[in-house]
């Protein structure tokens, strides 16, 4: 028979218990700290929440973005050159897509955004003889955001326009040219889809010096049209 005194068996009765109390801490304060992480993600996620939010209500859908229309012009000639002796005239029209790629940039009166786009162009000439001219012209958009349902803007594009100006047009000795244009304009909201459409460019048609001759033909357009946005 082997004696274990009662003072040694006490202490390791007494250590069993602390050690017992020591794991019950561990397990209590691991779970303390996962319920405070818990509490802290969500409050960011709740702090956090009401911007994402006013962000989203901010930026419109992509569809909401996309605006599809049509304008339609006069050609008036403008000669520059000693070489443009042509007067050409006749009638223009250019349907168009675009998309705005900004949101509102700046606080004054210049307030706008960006988009971009791409148009059409059908040409009917009617002086100095019959002619057409069928293009396609990428184009970029500043449009002015500050003046309620009108909306002042300036554009510029330019691509190429297949034509039948050779031995017709004096100016163009080939029926492939480039059509560069630039001009300003505003839309007036009718609806929130729908919005009238007016303006005026400056247009450039030539053949990039890719045969001759190549005197070049300008011209003005005024025009009207009408826009729709994707909804």
């Amino acid at each position: 028979m082997v004696l274990v005194p009662l003072d040694g068996m006490a202490f390791g009765v007494r250590l069993r218990c602390s050690e017992r109390k020591f794991v019950r801490m561990e397990v209590w304060t691991g779970m303390f700290v996962c319920r405070v992480g818990a509490m802290a993600v969500l409050l960011c996620v709740g702090l956090a929440w009401p911007p994402l939010a006013s962000a989203q209500e901010a930026s419109p859908a992509i569809s909401e973005r996309q605006t599809v229309g049509v304008v339609v012009g006069g050609m008036l000639p403008v000669r520059l050159m000693d070489g443009q002796s042509s007067k050409l005239n006749g009638v223009s029209v250019h349907p168009y897509w675009q998309i705005e790629v900004s949101n509102p940039i700046g606080d004054e009166w210049w307030r706008g955004s960006v988009a971009l786009g791409v148009e059409a162009a059908f040409l009917g000439i009617t002086e100095p003889t019959g002619a057409y001219g069928v293009g396609v012209t990428p184009k970029l958009i500043y449009t002015l955001t500050s003046f309620g349902q009108l909306k002042p803007y300036v554009e510029g594009g330019g691509g190429p326009l297949w034509t039948n100006f050779d031995g017709r047009i004096p100016e163009q000795g080939s029926d492939f040219n480039f059509l560069v244009w630039g001009g300003a304009g505003a839309t007036y909201d009718l609806t929130a889809r729908w919005a009238l459409n007016a303006g005026v460019r400056f247009s450039h048609i030539s053949n990039g010096g890719t045969d001759s001759p190549n005197g070049g033909l300008n011209y003005l357009l005024p025009f009207i049209g009408i826009a729709a946005k994707l909804f």
